[in-house]
């Protein structure tokens, strides 16, 4: 640990040093030229945009700044010589970034599209100037745009004409969807907006070949006035005469084509056919006919609709098994005139798979290691199908034998077999109902075998649940139907069970055997646009605001204690058992939203609070160990490592019960979270991070956990610091560094913030992927 502390600090020393090496910013700066230093946009807020909007508009911006002040990328490219043999200067210009050197004709550009943002949003005698300022010593230039927007023009009256009635007619019928109205901004944007929804409207009636490219705005302006009388023409095809007119087409018959890799005669390709769908099998014969039909939303004998379409990509692509798939019309003369035949073609990935995991482990000296390999199949019984089985093995020596052990060692071997249907699978339930639920279905047995010194557990587990999500994953739905773990102590020390609970018997129920069976509910939403690795968003696509929410309820034992009450089961201890075991009955509900706001393509701020609740009732007095909320860690206050932090002003002393103890029933997270990105793939980030957990009732062996609303915030702790991050596209690497600020524990320094010490107050965390 002091080891990854110090590389963290020298980290930050060698970042400090190359931006102070980074002052001489037109070192590398030609003769004659400038360096473009800064650049301003003054705009009147009135118009609805502002400097942040429009920034994303330049052809040329200067270098990028972290903190608002240090112009990193820049500095450690200034570092490097002239002499490009030498493959240190070559190393620091490739992850620096070279002078932005002034340019008069992408300024022009820039002039000029500041004019066109402006224009499209209803401002059409926008004039943009610029001033430049030069620094001829320090060869750098300022430059200053300065709109002057004007009063924009507004929408007064609206009225259509359609060269064919029967399509003007089916438009009109859905009035009250236009977005474009009396008294708004001509703004282009929404007037394109309006052509593109106009259009997917009359495709899902039937009407194919119609483009928006027939829809065009006409507006009417008066040079004395600002009011503009707006007309919608929607025109016949191109190379159309006047006495055609488009009717809807209908779909006679849906083909599948589905590829295997490899090309077959025609005369070996299988085919299946059942009414209006058949189904062609080029070469590997995979995928029933039952399946396919069923993710078909292009019906048969009903009119074209492009969202039909849209949903049977969106269906299709969610089948493992499948790689690609494309969907073209082609008219069907043996249907009708106004017929099309839907041709899907399917391209399988690999049916089966195998991949391996290893890892190694040091915990103060003890070595240990881990392994793992997971199988997958695709398409087991044709119906697109998963199988998934993972085996799983770890193993650490300990160092010694003290006495009162039962293992000499930590071993853990775990297994899990599932397998997913990509319908919703349930009895009494339409085959409609199946289709419009777009659900999965998963089963799913485990087993987990673990040895401690001082005990040793088996849980097992089985799951029935059900999945929901856009193939975009901005919406994710789970729904626990059941969810059943059954945790046994096969054998344990006597000392250990009177350690973790000398007189508190509820502790004792942790670690004892115990049954498990819940139902829950959970959601993920996000705004946050799908980014192809490699791609980056500029410009108008540039997402300002990105926001996540996750959120999941569960309830557990409820069913079993309906069952054991009205069967008249006595108790054993207070409690009702099944096979001799008492299973537990609680409520647990937990809520996370975090924001995140792009200043620029470099620099952000994340904020995030998290809350959760859980209640024992009926049958338990606690909550299980392993449904219980724990602080601390490298998603919560990162001044405090896992399962170290509460419950409230929890004095932890001995380490032995303190991972048992440390945890509760209520929790409060709140972070903030400015990040930067440095240079090449290293970005910087600063955080202050609050929270804690809490008991609901007043246990023993936790003495200042439970949570009182009238002290509980005197008990938040607090903590700061900073962190890299390391982010190759696919994955993110992240060294954080926290420091305590706040304490709540009694009995030890209550504001470290005040009174530092480093060994005391420091925590390092090395995990994968952003905190929040």
């Amino acid at each position: 640990m002091r080891k990854i502390s110090g590389i963290l600090v020298m980290a930050i020393v060698a970042i400090t040093a190359v931006v102070l090496a980074g002052c001489s910013t037109s070192r590398h700066v030609p003769e004659g030229q400038y360096l473009l230093d800064k650049v301003k946009i003054e705009v009147d807020p009135t118009t609805g945009m502002n400097e942040v909007t429009l920034i994303n508009y330049l052809r040329q911006q200067p270098n990028h700044v972290v903190l608002g002040f240090a112009k990193l990328q820049l500095g450690i490219y200034n570092m490097s010589g002239r002499d490009t043999t030498r493959w240190y200067n070559r190393w620091a210009r490739s992850i620096g970034q070279a002078p932005v050197i002034f340019n008069r004709d992408l300024t022009e550009q820039s002039r000029r599209q500041l004019e066109l943002a402006l224009v499209n949003r209803g401002f059409t005698n926008t004039h943009v100037t610029v001033d430049s300022v030069f620094n001829r010593k320090d060869r750098k230039v300022e430059l200053v745009y300065h709109i002057n927007a004007g009063a924009p023009h507004i929408i007064r009256t609206i009225s259509y004409e359609f060269e064919d009635p029967g399509v003007g007619a089916e438009i009109m019928s859905d009035s009250d969807k236009f977005t474009i109205s009396e008294g708004t901004l001509l703004n282009r944007d929404i007037l394109e907006n309006e052509r593109i929804k106009i259009t997917s409207r009359l495709r899902d009636k039937g009407y194919y070949s119609f483009t928006k490219d027939q829809i065009t705005f006409v507006a009417d302006t008066t040079s004395r006035s600002k009011d503009v009388a707006l007309t919608m023409k929607v025109l016949l095809p191109q190379k159309a005469d006047s006495t055609y007119r488009e009717t809807p087409v209908k779909i006679s018959r849906v083909v599948y084509r589905v590829e295997s890799g490899r090309e077959v005669p025609p005369s070996e390709c299988d085919t299946v056919s059942s009414g209006p769908f058949t189904v062609i099998y080029n070469g590997d014969k995979y995928l029933k006919l039952g399946i396919l039909e069923e993710k078909c939303f292009i019906r048969p004998g009903e009119p074209y609709s492009v969202s039909d379409v849209n949903r049977t990509y969106e269906a299709l692509s969610q089948l493992a098994i499948v790689k690609y798939v494309n969907i073209t019309m082609v008219p069907d003369n043996e249907g009708g005139e106004n017929a099309l035949e839907a041709v899907i073609t399917l391209t399988r990935t690999k049916k089966q798979g195998v991949t391996f995991e290893v890892e190694g482990t040091n915990s103060e000296g003890d070595l240990g290691f881990g392994v793992g390999v997971t199988y997958q199949h695709r398409d087991l019984a044709r119906g697109a199908e998963v199988l998934t089985a993972k085996v799983r093995g770890s193993y650490e020596s300990l160092s010694g034998r003290p006495s009162g052990i039962i293992n000499d060692r930590y071993t853990e071997v775990a297994t899990e077999v599932g397998i997913t249907f990509p319908k919703f699978k349930a009895p009494f339930v339409s085959k409609s109902f199946k289709q419009r639920s777009k659900a999965q279905t998963e089963f799913a047995l485990s087993f987990n075998y673990q040895e401690r010194p001082e005990y040793t557990r088996v849980i097992s587990g089985a799951a029935w649940k059900y999945r929901w999500n856009d193939p975009s994953n901005m919406r994710r739905h789970t729904f626990d139907l059941i969810d059943l773990n059954y945790v046994y102590l096969p054998s344990s020390t006597e000392d250990f069970i009177s350690t973790i609970a000398p007189q508190n018997p509820l502790l004792r129920y942790s670690y004892e055997d115990h049954l498990i069976m819940r139902m829950g509910y959970s959601i993920y939403r996000t705004n946050r646009r799908p980014i192809t690795p490699g791609v980056e968003l500029s410009g108008p696509t540039f997402q300002r605001k990105i926001w996540t929410l996750r959120a999941s309820v569960e309830t557990a034992g409820n069913l079993l204690y309906a069952m054991s009450s009205v069967t008249g089961q006595n108790r054993h201890g207070g409690a009702y058992k099944v096979f001799n075991t008492q299973y537990a009955q609680y409520a647990k509900a937990d809520f996370d939203y975090s924001w995140v706001y792009n200043f620029n393509m470099r620099n952000s701020i994340a904020l995030h609070g998290g809350i959760g609740v859980s209640v024992p009732y009926g049958n338990s007095k606690m909550i299980p160990f392993e449904k219980r909320f724990y602080a601390g860690g490298a998603n919560s206050v990162r001044g405090w490592g896992v399962r170290t932090l509460g419950p409230g002003a929890y004095d932890a002393r001995n380490s032995v019960i303190d991972f048992i103890n440390q945890c509760g029933d209520i929790r409060l997270d709140l972070n903030v979270e400015y990040r930067a990105k440095l240079f090449w793939v290293i970005e910087g980030a600063l955080f202050v991070d609050a929270g804690n957990i809490w008991t609901i009732h007043n246990y023993e062996t936790q003495p200042g956990g439970q949570f009182h609303f009238n002290s509980f915030y005197k008990q938040i702790a607090a903590a700061y610091g900073m962190g890299i991050r390391f982010d190759f596209t696919y994955f993110l690497l992240r060294l954080d560094l926290g420091m305590k600020a706040h304490n709540p524990a009694s009995g030890q320094e209550e504001w470290p913030l005040l009174h530092p010490d480093w060994g005391r107050d420091k925590t390092i965390h090395f995990s994968i992927g952003y905190p929040f």
